[in-house]
């Protein structure tokens, strides 16, 4: 399993970016998606989950109506479309794959990406 994320970066406030996360080695589309952020000293807080076929999403409040979590199934990607960013958003953005709910399966992480949001 690998999941690689892309699309991080600097950003000015009310700005926006869009985050892509490529998996690979497991069934992409039997497999919700989320994206967690984590800032030093703080613990992993989850940004947003996607159903596995895209049909259900939630969001943490404070991205509600800025932040939208997507998928192409046929492209193994799940997205973060992230507009009207504020400073307080600058942390490192993870692409989780969510366990099944039966034995001998497990969560995966990425590797990261930063997002910096700053004037």
């Amino acid at each position: 399993v690998q999941l690689v994320e892309s699309g991080g970066g600097l950003v000015q406030p009310g700005g926006s970016l869009r985050l892509s996360c490529a998996g690979s080695g497991f069934i992409f589309s039997s497999y919700a998606m989320s994206w967690y952020r984590q800032t030093p000293g703080k613990e992993r807080e989850l940004v947003a989950i996607i159903s596995s076929v895209g049909g259900s999403t939630h969001y943490r409040e404070s991205v509600k109506g800025r932040f939208t979590i997507s998928r192409r199934n046929a492209m193994n990607t799940v997205y973060l479309q992230m507009n009207s960013l504020r400073p307080e958003d600058t942390a490192v953005y993870y692409c989780k794959r969510e366990k099944l709910p039966r034995p001998n399966d497990y969560d995966y992480w990425g590797q990261g990406t930063q997002v910096t949001v700053s004037s």
